[in-house]
């Protein structure tokens, strides 16, 4: 295992992870984007577009990380932002990050993984 680092607004995280879980994750974010570009395309002619599944990934390894995001409430992709919760059986955190932070984080892990 690796340690992928989640660039945060003030500060970052770090865990030890694994460059199939991170193909997973990067995965459940690239169905985000598609939602993401659903709900920004809304119809000008007064329509509605159908509301989006909130995307939720989890990973438990030696500790347990959840990203969730609700695609509804953004305008755009860019503006997007993902809730992270890290935690073991003594801490948690919990913070929002950029979604285009966290790909490029993510990213970064797997070109050097390789």
């Amino acid at each position: 295992m690796a340690q992928l680092t989640l660039n945060l607004p003030i500060g970052s995280i770090g865990l030890s992870f694994t460059p199939e879980s991170a193909r997973e994750m990067k995965a459940a974010l690239n169905q985000l984007m598609e939602c993401l570009k659903v709900t920004s395309n809304k119809p000008t002619t007064g329509g509605k577009v159908s509301p989006q599944k909130p995307m939720e990934y989890r990973y438990t390894g030696d500790v347990f990380l959840e990203l969730f995001c609700n695609p509804n409430i953004y305008p755009t992709p860019f503006a997007a932002k993902v809730l992270i919760t890290l935690r073991d059986d003594r801490i948690r955190v919990s913070v929002e990050a950029e979604l285009m932070q966290i790909l490029e984080d993510l990213n970064q892990f797997l070109d050097a993984e390789g």
